[in-house]
C-alpha cells in the first residue's frame, strides 16, 4: 500500500491516453488516465488532474508540444505513454524514440514527479498484417525498459502478459483499447503505483470462449477491412494517415477529481 499522496496528476501522450474508444466523442473521452485519476482520488480523497494527450502524435511531437506544458503544471504524478504512432510511421528510428523518451522521463523525474508508463504488446494476435511491425514493437519495448531503468520510471510491461492481446479488451479497430481494456490498464497502473486495494488480478485471463469458425473469421476480417483498413488507406493517399492537431493550444484546466 502506498503512503505517497499525489496532489496533481498530468497525463501526456497520444490517442490511447486521450481515451479514444472509451466514452463519447461529443461528451468527452474517459480512458485509462481518467480512470486512474479516479482510482487515486478514491484512495486519497481527491486529486487535481489534467490530460494533455492528443491523438496521432509521435513521441517527438509529444515531447515538443506537451512536455513543457506538463512541467508547468508541476505534477506529483505523470504518465507518459507514446510509441504506437512511431511504429506505424513509414520509418521508425528506435534511437530517436529512446532519446526522446529519455528526455521526457528525465525532465519529469527531475521536476519531482513520479512517472509511469507501459509497453505496447505485439499486435499480431489482433491484427495479422501487423506481423511486419513486431520487430519494431520489440525494439521499442526494449528501449523503453532500458530508459525506465535509467530514470526510475514505473513500468508496466504489458508485452509480457498474454491477456494484453485478448481481442475482447480491444476496440474493433484493433489499435485502441475498449472500455474493458482501458479499465485493465488503469488497474495495472494502480497496482504498479501501490494504490490501496489494487492487486494483480488485471493479469488474469478472461474466461475461455470457443474459437470462431472459418466463416465467422472471414466475416470479421472483411468487416475490419471495409470499416477500418480501406478508409485508412484512402486517407493515406490524400492526407497524412495520422490525424494531427499540432501546436500548444489552450492549456487544459486542472480539474478536481472527486472519489467515486
Amino acid at each position: 500500500m502506498t503512503t505517497v499522496r499525489y496532489e496533481r496528476y498530468v497525463a501526456i501522450g497520444d490517442s490511447s491516453t486521450e481515451g479514444i474508444a472509451d466514452g463519447d466523442p461529443r461528451r468527452g473521452w474517459h480512458g485509462w488516465s481518467r480512470r486512474l485519476a479516479e482510482r487515486i482520488a478514491l484512495a486519497q480523497g481527491g486529486l487535481e488532474y489534467a490530460n494533455l494527450a492528443v491523438r496521432g502524435l509521435t513521441t517527438r511531437e509529444v515531447l515538443d508540444h506537451q512536455l513543457e506544458r506538463a512541467l508547468a503544471l508541476r505534477p506529483g504524478l505523470a504518465s507518459a505513454f507514446t510509441g504506437t504512432n512511431d511504429v506505424l510511421a513509414r520509418r521508425f528510428d528506435v534511437r530517436a524514440f529512446a532519446n526522446d523518451t529519455l528526455r521526457m522521463q528525465s525532465a519529469l523525474r527531475t521536476s519531482g514527479a513520479t512517472v509511469v508508463t507501459f509497453t505496447l504488446p505485439d499486435l499480431t494476435p489482433l491484427l495479422p498484417i501487423a506481423a511486419a511491425l513486431a520487430p519494431r514493437i520489440r525494439a521499442m519495448n526494449e528501449a523503453l525498459r532500458a530508459t525506465c531503468e535509467t530514470t526510475g520510471t514505473v513500468l508496466v510491461d504489458f508485452a509480457a502478459h498474454p491477456v494484453a492481446t485478448d481481442a475482447r479488451l480491444w476496440h474493433p479497430d484493433r489499435l485502441h483499447a475498449n472500455p474493458a481494456g482501458h479499465a485493465r490498464i488503469a488497474e495495472a497502473l494502480a497496482e504498479a503505483l501501490g494504490l490501496p486495494g489494487a492487486d494483480a488480478t488485471w493479469r488474469d485471463p478472461l474466461p475461455a470462449s470457443p474459437p470462431p469458425g472459418p466463416l465467422a473469421v472471414a466475416t470479421r476480417e472483411a468487416h475490419w477491412v471495409a470499416r477500418f483498413l480501406l478508409p485508412w488507406a484512402v486517407m493515406g493517399l490524400v492526407a497524412p494517415l495520422r490525424p494531427r492537431r499540432i501546436g500548444p493550444g489552450p492549456q487544459p484546466d486542472l480539474r478536481a477529481v472527486e472519489p467515486r
